[in-house]
């Protein structure tokens, strides 16, 4: 998770079609106001120092620094390696997309982006069953 300060220290960019892709599947259903690729076309983000594991922060407009909020929608996957993915998409203290969180058991950079038919959603009621990386 960030706190915003990583805005000053990487240079923002346009989302990729990648991203634009993975960012409504992830949030369908759960937060309605980004429901396409349109909705996305014009959002900047930064790559967030995570050793290459593909998070990204969203820019936001507002000059007062932003803070977490809440986790709005987690899903799985497992890489290439076959190593397990968590992703998590938080939103800041106002309710605005913040980040898109990508944690690798193991910290390694992600082999393989998924796509939005590689996510296993975490649901309310998978929510309580243990974290990937407990799993045997």
């Amino acid at each position: 998770m960030s706190d915003g300060s990583q805005l000053k220290l990487r240079q923002l960019r346009p989302i990729d079609s990648k991203e634009r892709d993975l960012v409504p599947a992830l949030l369908d259903g759960v937060f309605p106001a980004v429901k396409t690729e349109q909705d996305l076309s014009h959002t900047r983000v930064q790559d967030m120092a995570d050793g290459g594991m593909g998070s990204i922060l969203f820019a936001s407009s507002d000059p007062e620094p932003r803070h977490f909020g809440k986790v709005v929608a987690e899903a799985e996957y497992i890489d290439q390696d076959g190593v397990p993915v968590s992703i998590t998409v938080n939103l800041d203290s106002k309710g605005d997309l913040f980040e898109v969180d990508f944690w690798k058991v193991d910290f390694t950079p992600l082999l393989r982006y998924p796509g939005p038919e590689d996510l296993r959603h975490r649901t309310a009621a998978t929510l309580s069953e243990p974290a990937i990386a407990s799993r045997s």
